[in-house]
């Protein structure tokens, strides 16, 4: 299941909207009595506060989202550092080894 959050940008997208831009103009807070998140306060000009209906209607895009975003995240923990991305320009045994690691943390975790 999609946190709130995710919903709530697959939500604006939908509708022709960005978080990044409407992100002063929403509030999730948990109050952490074990009722989870939800939206606090909604000012998006044009665009009404979500319903329930309607954020389980992006839950699937929201999933996809995040499945994606933990494959980044994965890749990113595992590919090599800067450091060694310098070394091996300047050698070629490097170069070849780096490119293996790389395909293989790909083949690891897929995009989908």
């Amino acid at each position: 299941m999609a946190r709130l959050s995710t919903k709530v940008k697959e939500y604006l997208k939908a509708n022709g909207k960005t978080f990044d831009a409407e992100r002063d103009n929403i509030e999730l807070k948990n109050l952490s009595d074990g009722n989870g998140d939800f939206i606090n306060s909604w000012n998006v000009s044009g665009l009404s506060q979500p319903t329930e209906e309607q954020l389980n209607a992006v839950e699937s895009q929201a999933n996809d989202l995040e499945a994606l975003n933990q494959v980044i995240t994965n890749r990113k923990n595992e590919y090599p550092t800067i450091e060694e991305l310098v070394v091996a320009l300047y050698d070629t045994d490097d170069k070849a080894a780096i490119d293996a690691k790389r395909a293989e943390i790909k083949l690891k975790h897929p995009k989908g």
